[in-house]
């Protein structure tokens, strides 16, 4: 029976003729009940010819309400609506036709009402029940035919949601998922039934339901599910070896429908410890339409993001600028493609390059700069210095001074936490690279009250899924079977996801008039080795007795926690909730000019002891953790 599991749709014409025997027998059941079965009542009136009549009758009306046209494995109220139309207009034309025939043609009906009562009635529960016994069979079928290779399935949330995701799994002929019943959190709801499946509480339900049904896969289907609650239901499935699905947002299936295909596995990145960040500011929109933008780093994770956000405001010009050819072409090649009513200029070119950046900035004239070009690898900046320095902290200070120079609006630094009492060179090249622009912010709008440059200073965490993310390393550990690397056990970062982190940076960026440093708040800071323990149990393995987390130490410049925050900086609410600004303390731009124009003269001296030296010149608060570096701590 394996074909009816394949067969997609019956042709038209076989359910009209289905429909057609069904009122033809409907009739027949009229007259039998109508005479109780007296075969000599039944001889006088023509009970096939009245039948055949009925039939033809409805087989007319219903090219006219095309209710055979529907597919009988997804029927549902709709279909059922036509079918309602279809017996009420044929008893509607055949009420009538006996009002007429028996005034004018002839002292008999057509079809006697009594009969025509009785046939319409049967009809309907007939034409209904058929449909709903096909569809109930190829559920049936689909669930039993192949057990080797059968999911069999609990959906959380006895809601819409949930009827929805349902719906869509069964009208999926591919899909193995076998649903044998419902939990939901609503006490109300619980040993109810919705769509003939049962509904169960809670962790409790859940673990009854694998001792009773050996359930092996859970989908999550509730809108505005708490990440706290969603991440206790995930918990409860990797303790009882459950795997986890999730239905996508709202908003990405409400127009178009769900689909089984859209049913996707639980992420990392659905399991922040915090609700998703979202962001809706129609200033955003006012800003950026219309203006000429530039983004370094382009093709980064942050910087590509970024772009693409940026695109949906309609910029009069995006330039696309980085010094990595390849991703840059696949990300000219994707607004290609996705965009092509925005404007784009790619322009390969370094930071660093001042008179290369001169031209640019002449030639295309930027209003609004995004700064998301750096290097950003601890332990590889650790080894080279001179580059973490000559582009995170020189590479800013070209850029920001031809801002400056070419009227540019506004200057966005996308900096990082690990800017905050710094440990390693990245970090502390970032916070210089901060104070560089903080003083020339401080400068100008002190020196110039009107058409200066506005320096915006953004900074957050690790952002999951980017090039510098553990996420991609662990991925990619957990593939290769094994061992997963954490530097250590107690090590934890603050994490946001890459649209979350963009949304935020052009948040802060149209709300700061400059000089501040803003900040977001990324909720609870995330233990390293939980989330490799939860990626290795999302991945369907079953911890480290089949991955094993191997604990390598700390690298050169790591430390256990990251902050968002210095000492001696002060916080400062803003209009957003997640959104705050770093007051820091006011500092002399031409002090810090001279003492960065120094690295100009040091960088080709090859002696990365004097480069970092003098940065913790700059920087005080850089105190170097596990690394060859700390004995110039020492030395001070």
């Amino acid at each position: 029976m394996s074909f009816l599991v394949q067969l997609k749709i019956l042709p038209r014409w076989i359910i009209a003729t289905i429909d057609s025997f069904v009122l033809f027998t409907c009739a027949l059941f009229g007259y039998l009940v109508r005479f109780n079965f007296e075969l000599s009542e039944i001889e006088k009136n023509d009970i096939l010819s009245g039948s055949f009549t009925f039939m033809i009758g409805g087989l007319l009306v219903m090219q006219n309400t095309r209710s055979h046209e529907g597919i009988v494995r997804h029927f549902g109220f709709r279909d059922g609506a036509d079918v309602f139309k279809t017996v009420l207009f044929t008893f509607i034309m055949f009420f009538f036709l006996n009002f007429f025939h028996g005034e004018f043609l002839s002292d008999r009906f057509l079809l006697p009402n009594s009969v025509l009562i009785i046939s319409s009635l049967s009809s309907l529960v007939m034409l209904v029940f058929y449909r709903l016994v096909v569809k109930e069979l190829f559920i049936y079928l689909k669930a039993g035919l192949i057990q080797s290779e059968q999911k069999i399935g609990v959906i959380f949330g006895a809601g819409e949601a949930g009827i929805i995701a349902f719906e869509a799994i069964n009208r999926d002929s591919k899909t193995r998922f076998n649903t044998v019943a419902f939990l939901d959190d609503d006490p109300k709801k619980e040993g109810k039934s919705i769509v003939g499946k049962r509904i169960y509480r809670g962790a409790e339900g859940l673990e009854e339901l694998v001792e009773k049904m050996g359930v092996t896969d859970l989908i999550i289907a509730i809108r505005n599910l708490s990440v706290k609650r969603k991440n206790e239901i995930i918990d409860d499935c990797f303790r009882l070896n459950i795997a986890v699905s999730t239905v996508p947002p709202v908003d990405q299936w409400i127009n178009s429908g769900l689909t089984a295909g859209a049913i996707r596995e639980v992420k990392i990145e659905d399991l922040l410890s915090r609700e998703p960040i979202i962001l809706d500011n129609p200033r955003i929109q006012e800003d950026l339409q219309d203006k000429v933008i530039l983004v370094t780093g382009a093709s980064g994770s942050i910087g590509s993001e970024l772009c693409r956000q940026i695109a949906h405001y309609n910029p009069k010009l995006l330039i696309l600028l980085d010094i990595a050819e390849s991703p840059l072409y696949d990300l000219e090649n994707d607004f290609r493609q996705n965009f092509p009513d925005c404007q784009i200029k790619v322009v390969l070119g370094d930071i660093r390059n001042r008179s290369k950046m001169k031209d640019l900035f002449s030639s295309l004239k930027p209003q609004i700069v995004f700064h998301a070009a750096a290097y950003k690898h601890v332990p590889m900046m650790e080894s080279f210095p001179e580059e973490a320095i000559h582009v995170n902290v020189i590479g800013t200070k070209v850029l920001a001074d031809l801002s400056v120079l070419y009227q540019v609006e506004k200057f966005v630094l996308v900096s990082t936490d690990k800017a905050v009492k710094p440990t390693n060179v990245m970090g502390a090249s970032k916070r210089a690279a901060e104070m560089y622009v903080h003083a020339l912010n401080d400068y100008l709008e002190k020196n110039h009250k009107q058409n200066y440059t506005n320096f915006v200073t953004t900074r957050f965490g690790n952002v999951l899924a980017s090039s510098g993310s553990v996420i991609p390393l662990f991925k990619k550990q957990i593939q290769n079977g094994g061992p997963v690397t954490v530097t250590h056990p107690e090590i934890t970062r603050y994490f946001m996801t890459i649209p979350e982190a963009c949304q935020l940076v052009l948040e802060a960026g149209i709300m700061g008039e400059g000089g501040g440093i803003y900040i977001f708040d990324m909720g609870e800071p995330v233990k390293i080795l939980d989330l490799a323990r939860r990626m290795i149990k999302l991945s369907g393995k079953i911890s480290e007795e089949e991955i094993k987390i191997e604990f390598t130490g700390l690298r050169e410049g790591e430390k256990l926690y990251e902050e968002l925050l210095n000492d001696f900086e002060t916080v400062k609410i803003t209009h957003h909730p997640k959104i705050k600004i770093a007051q820091v303390l006011p500092s002399s731009y031409h002090k810090i000019e001279g003492q960065v124009d120094l690295f100009q003269e040091m960088i080709y001296k090859n002696s990365e002891n004097e480069l970092v030296a003098h940065l913790k010149t700059l920087v005080p608060e850089f105190i170097s953790s596990s690394s060859r570096f700390g004995i110039l701590d020492r030395l001070n």
